[in-house]
């Protein structure tokens, strides 16, 4: 919260305007956990019954180096695994291009082939462990390496259970990891969509990204408003493909941040319960209580860490971590101390964890559902960012969608804007930032930071030429033309991207043939 003098109006980090006092007159009564529209929680014993899902996000290096962090999450009590990709991987280059010098491996692991994702999950039961992998633009093409694998294991497609973030739309408002122009972007996030519909139907084909809109500097209203207005294109185009809402609906996920306003994060995880409900029910028809309930993973924010007192940070995740609980997320990440300065260290990744475990079996957070239920301080606050973030959605709606909103820049101006404003409160010390702009020491010792040298690249560059040389090039050729051939029609991609994949063919290469085709896409510069 800002400083303020007794005078002063004091508002959420969204704006919304607070009263000093709040009353019953302020509190309409939400019904009970697990019934519609779902504010205080999609089940009605929530924790009670089983836990969310303590997904740390990891992936750096090599992907030999990346599997052994892994197995170290997994023995300390991880109960899921979320693969952070590196930058050549999420642009669609392998390591050897030219475009990948000095990033491979850097923020996240290499992955060039199908060669990669085996070491990855070498000694890892897909059938066992649920996987989420957070990567857009080339989404598909690793989710074909992903099933190739599980293949490989002997694992049925109908046993995976996971996430695919695949949320294109984010990318172009947010997080600007692009390839190809957003209509042929999105006709390649539903090609998964209806292929996991068919297919996979226990993973879930999209996960719609508010982390990243927010880690951009949107206000929390903006990211709920934003990300449910993508959330209704995604569905849109499902329904024409000739899916039914209430066929894909239930595999539909949702990624918000867990920022430092604790009552303003957890009235907005309430609200996009309530918004989403109502927009399955009434704008789509959904007969489905599955479709209604949205299902969410929670991050902390990573915007929020300082490299400033990093020990600071352990208290911001413990603080934004509770709120994702109270607020009755199904999965999170806890960030750790020293991101702000590099990829986690093992020794900060593991405390990350342990404060998931100790706000699991040490508060009694967990003893009820929804905790806060009747506050009329909280259900007030609900109520005000349901409002808001309405009006945003009918806003994109008279706009003719989210489409023509990006092409106008309406929703990254806005973004903007917010972060500006943001950013000139922390400048001019009307809003407290401890150890940056208030409590600050002179002398800080310096952390022991995780380091990625040079030789991950050059590890990568080896195996790529070895792989190059072992296959049969035939078949990476013929593989190719097929999936250009089906890029240039009408069909759902994922077949042929999995006999590619399968063939060995790289994801630079693969990506250079839908480069081809969709063409490339250059944002317009904006004032």
């Amino acid at each position: 919260m800002k400083t303020t003098k007794p005078e002063q109006e004091i508002s959420t980090l969204s704006g919304i305007p607070l009263k000093p006092f709040y009353g019953p007159e302020d509190a309409a009564s939400s019904p009970p956990p697990g019934e519609f529209p779902y504010t205080r929680g999609i089940h009605p014993t929530m924790y009670q019954g089983r836990l969310w899902t303590m997904r740390q996000f990891s992936g750096f290096s090599t992907p030999q180096k990346t599997n052994e962090r892994y197995r170290y999450l997994l023995s300390q009590g991880q109960t899921g695994l979320s693969v952070a990709f590196d930058l050549p991987t999420l642009m669609g280059y392998d390591a050897d291009q030219p475009e990948s010098a000095g990033e491979v491996g850097k923020c996240g692991v290499a992955i060039s082939s199908l060669r990669d994702m085996e070491t990855l999950f070498s000694g890892i039961p897909l059938g066992e462990v649920s996987v989420s992998m957070t990567i857009n633009s080339p989404a598909p093409i690793l989710f074909a390496m992903y099933l190739a694998v599980a293949q490989q294991q002997g694992v049925a497609f109908e046993r995976l259970q996971g996430t695919l973030q695949n949320d294109i739309l984010k990318e172009y408002i947010a997080q600007k990891e692009f390839i190809f122009p957003p209509r042929p972007s999105m006709r390649f996030a539903t090609d998964v969509i209806e292929y996991a519909t068919r297919h996979v139907p226990s993973y879930n084909p999209i996960s719609i990204s508010g982390y990243h809109i927010r880690e951009a500097g949107s206000t929390a209203v903006q990211e709920l408003a934003f990300t449910l207005r993508n959330g209704i294109e995604y569905v849109e185009w499902a329904l024409k493909r000739g899916l039914s809402i209430d066929e894909f609906g239930p595999r539909l996920s949702f990624f918000f941040n867990a920022h430092n306003d604790f009552f303003e994060e957890i009235a907005k995880y309430r609200a996009a319960r309530t918004l989403w409900a109502s927009i399955a029910r009434e704008r789509f028809g959904s007969k489905s209580q599955k479709v209604q309930k949205m299902r969410f993973h929670a991050q902390t924010a990573g915007c929020s860490l300082t490299w400033q007192q990093p020990m600071n940070n352990v208290v911001r995740t413990a603080v934004q971590a509770m709120a994702a609980v109270m607020g009755g997320t199904q999965s999170l990440h806890t960030n750790s101390l020293d991101e702000a300065y590099a990829l986690p260290s093992e020794h900060a990744v593991t405390l990350a964890l342990r404060t998931q475990q100790i706000l699991a079996f040490e508060t009694g957070v967990t003893d009820v559902p929804d905790p806060f239920g009747g506050s009329y301080y909280l259900e007030a606050l609900t109520a005000e960012m349901v409002k808001a973030a309405g009006h945003y959605i009918e806003q994109i709606d008279a706009m003719g969608g989210v489409l023509p909103a990006i092409e106008r820049g309406f929703l990254q101006n806005e973004i903007a804007n917010a972060s500006y404003t943001y950013q000139q409160e922390i400048d001019g010390r009307e809003r407290i930032q401890v150890g940056v702009n208030a409590y600050v020491e002179a002398d800080e010792e310096p952390l022991e930071l995780l380091a990625i040298d040079d030789s991950a690249e050059r590890e990568q560059r080896v195996a790529l030429e070895s792989l190059q040389q072992e296959r049969d090039e035939l078949q990476v050729w013929s593989s190719l033309k097929r999936l250009k051939d089906d890029a240039e029609g009408e069909a759902n991609l994922l077949p042929a991207l999995l006999e590619s994949v399968k063939a060995y063919a790289t994801l630079g290469e693969i990506v250079a043939v839908l480069k081809g085709v969709f063409g490339v896409y250059t944002e317009p510069s904006r004032a």
